[in-house]
């Protein structure tokens, strides 16, 4: 049983009409990924007509990308004093045919009229700036904590859940505390038997203010910060700082430093593929494929160390290119790696494929239409699982980089498809790994892997970058702003998961509860990347 939401009949509480004229700059700001641009250019419309502008491009088949605040002064909010911040929405929008962002904003006081009944893939975001900066969303129809960050407010995971009543109906509760070393969250389950009629989701125990920190940035703490916002894509989100801090330096990075960076993202793609493969053969008891990937994930990351020294990559990514080379030797040793561990994860993969019980098991469970996709703004291998095209690496590639492997898509959108999906990810993977060292990293450069700019190179004043990584997850955002100072006033980041956790939850909408574990894995969202 699946589920596909329509918000097409809901009307905004404050509608454009084009008697009131489109102002200048009606399309937004165009700007490319990692590229940087003065803040007075973006464009300030009126609510109304960004509220219009919103709703065409996303039912254009736009996405958001990162929808934020940018106060007139910064203040911590606390329950006393809950005076709303004020400031300008700024709403990024990616287009997936012609490789641009479209930028504009807004301002706002205390509340506006809630975009999510019309544009469901807001809801996550408007939540946030309502935690925030109490700014509100009127008609918003889940207002509840996001990371339960607010000074003075309830604590993490304390709050009204939604509740179904009726004689044969139960609640059940998991976490925040799992088994094993699983990262903490709270699931909410209203079951009619053994029936999930709805699935709730409370985040934020790894809450850790991050994008507080980056303000005043960057200093040098700021690179370790952004390895650690979630641990399994490292090379991901400090490729996105580093796209943003050269854009806003207005420096060029490597030639041969972004192929290394484009290497080592596509190792982290690997470990984690396979390492996710096995963990969905062990959901379904299927031992064989359990074992063979948890010894190969730890290949793919070995092979990390072996450029950098660590097996996630941490230190290796600098702004201006990367720390370390590949001599000769180093190459052929990873040649030779990536052909074998590609032998060995392929005989551990197909004997997933070739068992009639596994297929069974996986598939029909945990169905996402494409058209639930696309209204919820999932991004990633979950999204390309139900049909939608969206890979960064396509539709917005960083300059310096040979062609990207072909998006790869399915239709069933169900945890059978996400499975294929990461099969068919790794196998993308590893024949571009193997083009990038033969026919660009195996020839020496002479010029070197990184261009360090002077200790007097400064950014923009009163500017912003935008960056996006296509990580294994999906799309990693990062958005830095400046102020005249020439410091991070703002840094804004939207982890793949943000965008996603929802997407399990009406996953769920109709499956057996026993199904829980494998849709989970099917998706593998990060707590700590939703969190920050």
């Amino acid at each position: 049983m699946s589920q596909t939401l329509d918000f097409s009949g809901a009307q905004a509480d404050s509608a454009w009409t084009a008697s009131e004229g489109a102002p200048s700059g009606r399309e937004g700001l165009l700007l490319r990924n990692g590229c940087a641009a003065p803040l007075d250019m973006i464009p300030c419309f009126s609510f109304s007509y960004f509220s219009h502008w919103l709703t065409s491009r996303i039912r254009g088949g736009d996405r958001v990308a990162a929808f934020f605040l940018l106060p007139r002064t910064l203040q911590e909010m606390t329950m006393k004093d809950r005076a709303p911040v004020e400031g300008k929405l700024v709403a990024i929008i990616a287009n997936e045919g012609d490789n641009k962002l479209a930028v504009a904003c807004c301002e706002v006081e205390k509340s506006y009229p809630s975009l999510t009944p019309r544009l469901p893939q807001l809801h996550l975001f408007e939540r946030e700036l309502y935690e925030k900066y109490g700014l509100v969303p009127e008609g918003h129809p889940w207002l509840k904590p996001v990371r339960f960050s607010l000074i003075g407010g309830p604590e993490v995971g304390n709050m009204d859940f939604f509740r179904v009543d009726g004689d044969e109906v139960h609640e059940v509760a998991v976490g925040p505390i799992h088994a094993g070393v699983i990262e903490c969250g709270h699931f909410r389950f209203q079951c009619l038997g053994e029936l999930v009629m709805h699935l709730e989701i409370s985040l934020g125990y790894h809450h850790r203010g991050v994008e507080a920190l980056l303000r005043n940035g960057p200093g040098k703490n700021t690179l370790p910060l952004m390895e650690t916002l979630s641990g399994d894509s490292t090379i991901a989100h400090a490729w996105a700082y580093c796209s943003a801090l050269e854009a806003l330096a207005d420096w060029a990075p490597s030639p041969r430093g972004q192929l290394i960076r484009s290497l080592a993202l596509e190792l982290e793609r690997l470990a984690n593929h396979t390492g996710d493969m096995g963990a969905l053969a062990g959901d379904v008891g299927f031992l064989s494929t359990l074992s063979y990937c948890g010894r190969l994930r730890g290949d793919w990351l070995n092979m990390s160390a072996l450029i950098c020294g660590s097996r996630f990559g941490r230190g290796l990514l600098i702004p201006g290119g990367v720390r370390h080379d590949l001599d000769p030797g180093l190459v052929a040793t990873l040649k030779q790696r990536i052909a074998q561990t590609d032998r060995d994860v392929q005989g551990a993969l197909q004997l997933l494929w070739h068992s009639p019980s596994v297929m069974a098991r996986l598939t029909g469970i945990g169905t996402i239409p494409k058209a639930t996709a696309w209204q919820l703004g999932m991004v990633g291998p979950a999204a390309r699982a139900s049909g939608l095209a969206r890979d960064a690496r396509q539709s917005h590639p960083l300059a310096g980089l040979p062609s990207a492997p072909d998006t790869i898509l399915s239709s069933q959108g169900d945890v059978r498809a996400r499975t294929f999906m990461r099969h068919a990810e790794i196998n993308a993977s590893i024949s571009y790994c193997k083009r990038l060292l033969e026919d660009f990293l195996g020839v020496e450069d002479e010029a070197g892997v990184c261009i360090l700019p002077g200790d007097s190179t400064p950014l923009m004043p009163e500017a912003f970058a935008v960056s996006l990584v296509e990580g294994w997850r999906g799309e990693v955002c990062h958005v830095a702003v400046t102020g005249k100072d020439r410091r991070f006033c703002a840094y804004v980041v939207t982890d793949p998961s943000f965008h996603n956790w929802m997407g399990l939850a009406v996953a769920m909408r109709g499956q057996q509860i026993s199904d829980f574990p494998l849709c989970n894995k099917s998706f593998n969202l990060s707590y700590c990347g939703h969190d920050l």
